[in-house]
């Protein structure tokens, strides 16, 4: 019979290099905010950290875009899966988001480029430009989300402090 443990992992938070890292290495996150009737829902976005912030865009239509509007409140979760840092690491912001017209002086002029290369991750200015084209459009709206309070785990450092223990979460219940 196989020993059961629990191990308290509040003293294993993420570093600000590893923060970082996680930032640049993983490009969705999953976005959260309550509905109307109080409920708690999110969906997985594409993002960019500038500024100190996160940035996130979609079209006006979406239902958490009224939602937003209605109750700033809101998180963000990034997870190191499927990315060369393995599973184990992960940042969970609570924080408040602000959305704003595709033209507004905020946004105008920088964002789009800038999520274009986010999401292209190359250096080939031509399709870089298309894809910042088709992001830029009347009907898209960017947010801004401002993370307040962080809650992180870096699996890492429980591997190297509890024997056993990978950190990760791959392979955990196998």
């Amino acid at each position: 019979m196989t020993e059961k443990f629990s191990v308290d992992i509040t003293g294993f938070a993420l570093d600000p290099e590893r923060e970082a890292e996680l930032f640049e290495k993983q490009n969705e996150c999953v976005f959260m905010w309550t509905t109307k009737a109080g409920e708690p829902v999110g969906v997985v976005m594409c993002y960019m950290v500038a500024k100190g912030r996160f940035w996130l865009c979609l079209t006006e239509d979406r239902a958490r875009v009224a939602a937003v509007r209605r109750d700033p409140r809101s998180a963000i979760c990034i997870s190191s899966a499927g990315t060369d840092m393995k599973t184990g690491k992960a940042i969970t912001y609570k924080g408040t988001t602000r959305v704003y017209a595709h033209d507004a002086p905020e946004v105008a002029g920088w964002f789009f480029e800038a999520m274009a290369r986010r999401l292209h991750r190359g250096d080939n200015a031509e399709r870089i430009s298309q894809i910042a084209a088709d992001l830029d459009i009347p009907e898209r709206v960017v947010l801004e989300f401002t993370p307040g309070k962080p809650i992180s785990y870096d699996g890492d450092k429980l591997a190297a402090t509890v024997p056993g223990v990978t950190g990760g979460f791959t392979g955990l219940f196998a």
